[in-house]
């Protein structure tokens, strides 16, 4: 084990019942978010469609944190999927009470967590085309946010005011209004923006008024998984969530769209010069994979020798400067290690969600192949780094 207490760069909440409801004004529901009951179940209604994102969205009862780890190692036993999630509890307190979790904390070895949506990194995508609905939603849900949970709770629970950029000014104000309540970092999806004028990508000079003002509070941007929309172009079935049903699940290529969406949304910030014009901007991809990182970093060199004279700098070494890459915990780190190198890799359990860790610092023994320095790097002193903000 370690000597140290660990920084996990990618917790997560269940959120409260009324999360998104309770700062909207109800006549606003219907456009928005509200609840309905269906066959006897509660589910919330996006933008006036039901959403199947998750099977239960009150999260009670719940799948045990990290129900799907030996799935994800590579399914040794041979079982169903659905086997996996049969063992259910209630809610823990620790998924919603934000000192529940601090004890937690302590008992998992943790000094500090950034905290991130469930349903909230899913939704926008919902709403998308109508930018008032977007950002009424999220302008409501992160001051639940900032109730239940804090930006800076105890100086250990750094949960992520959520931003889209659907409409600038918007996004200028609700970032404003993030820094003034002590947020470390914001989050965002990995997706191309929908705007009134239609879709343009996240480095659009558009939005620079937005990167402008990360540039100078030297907050973090986090770009973590969520629906960013990726089509299977017939291929699979568009609608979000898991595909595991009893006797008929098999493979599917929508296994592949969060890193797909990571990488066009990654690589078209170095295309477009993005950390040319804002050179102070972090970006931490956190829960989107690693294993592209190949791929793209030959993609940017074959584009730099394609069009010479593009590029300012090596548009792979402006991309390893600029950004921090959290590896799905099945990745070999080693690998992204020496794409990226160590001091812009960041641990991250994904916890308490049935995809990660059971506990996050079972994550440690993926890492026994590093020197102590490059260990300690990864699992606490580079996600600190991000944490400050560095105007």
């Amino acid at each position: 084990m370690i000597d140290y207490l660990a920084f996990d760069c990618d917790n997560h909440y269940y959120e409260a019942l009324d999360a998104f409801t309770r700062h909207l004004d109800p006549r606003l529901g219907g456009r928005c978010v509200q609840w309905a009951e269906i066959n006897g179940r509660q589910y919330h209604v996006v933008g006036g469609r039901v959403s199947h994102a998750v099977t239960n969205p009150t999260f009670t009862p719940i799948a045990k944190a990290g129900a799907m780890h030996e799935y994800f190692r590579g399914n040794p036993d041979g079982r169903n999927p659905m086997e996996f999630l049969m063992d259910r509890e209630p809610i823990p307190a620790e998924y919603r009470d934000r000192d529940a979790r601090v004890a937690r904390m302590d008992e998992f070895g943790l000094e500090a967590i950034w905290l991130f949506p469930t349903l909230g990194v899913l939704y926008e995508e919902l709403l998308k085309h109508d930018s008032f609905a977007v950002t009424t939603t999220f302008r409501a849900f992160n001051q639940w946010l900032s109730e239940d949970w804090g930006f800076a709770y105890q100086n250990k629970i750094f949960a992520a005011p959520y931003i889209s950029l659907a409409d600038i000014d918007w996004a200028c104000n609700e970032l404003e209004w993030a820094l003034a309540n002590g947020a470390r970092v914001v989050v965002m999806r990995p997706s191309a923006v929908c705007t009134p004028s239609g879709y343009k990508t996240p480095s659009d000079p558009y939005f620079d008024p937005f990167w402008a003002r990360v540039n100078e509070s030297g907050i973090t941007v986090v770009v973590h998984a969520g629906d960013s929309g990726v089509s299977s172009n017939g291929y699979a079935d568009d609608g979000f969530g898991a595909s595991f049903s009893t006797g008929s699940w098999k493979p599917s290529i929508k296994s592949f769209n969060i890193e797909r969406a990571a990488f066009d949304f990654l690589i078209t910030l170095a295309f477009e010069k993005l950390f040319d014009r804002f050179p102070n901007v972090r970006i931490a991809s956190v829960e989107n994979g690693s294993t592209f990182l190949g791929e793209l970093f030959d993609k940017l060199r074959s584009t730099s020798k394609k069009m010479p004279g593009y590029f300012r700098e090596d548009p792979v070494e402006s991309f390893r400067r600029n950004v921090w890459i959290n590896p799905f915990w099945e990745d070999d780190p080693n690998e992204i290690a020496e794409l990226m190198g160590a001091n812009r890799v960041i641990f991250g359990s994904d916890w308490p969600h049935i995809e990660g860790m059971p506990r996050p610092l079972d994550y440690v023994s993926e890492l026994k192949e590093f020197n102590d320095a490059d260990r300690q790097l990864i699992l606490r002193d580079n996600t600190r780094e991000l944490n400050v903000l560095a105007p």
